[in-house]
């Protein structure tokens, strides 16, 4: 069974993808707003639905489950851990081929990344 802080990195981790993903399954374009994208078509919102609502609650779901199972734990963990690098990665690589965006909510988010990633990395190897 994990420690009360691993269970605690994870429940947080979890909460802050379950909420992206209820936000953007109830407002899409309204969660998509602060980076300047301006949702026009049905089909648009359906996008911000799938990958910011479905795929957040569905990594709301398997870190839910990392916290009570064992056996998944470690596997689970560095995925969505890799999973929140490479979108930090991802900004990184744009900070340098594009121009300067303010610290929110580009850098913000990088940095909610990095220490999210860290944080399941350390539960994964350390906890």
């Amino acid at each position: 069974m994990a420690s009360t802080i691993d269970t605690a990195v994870i429940a947080v981790i979890g909460v802050f993808f379950a909420g992206m993903g209820v936000y953007a399954l109830a407002a899409p374009a309204a969660l998509i707003r602060p980076f300047g994208v301006t949702l026009g078509e049905s089909a648009a919102r359906s996008e911000v639905r799938a990958v910011y609502g479905g795929f957040g609650l569905a990594i709301a779901g398997v870190l839910a489950y990392a916290a009570v199972e064992a056996d998944a734990r470690t596997g689970i963990l560095l995925t969505v851990g890799a999973a929140l690098a490479g979108m930090a990665f991802g900004r990184i690589v744009s900070a340098v081929v594009d121009a300067r965006t303010a610290f929110y909510p580009n850098w913000f988010y990088c940095l909610v990344e990095i220490i999210a990633a860290a944080a399941l990395f350390a539960v994964a190897y350390l906890g």
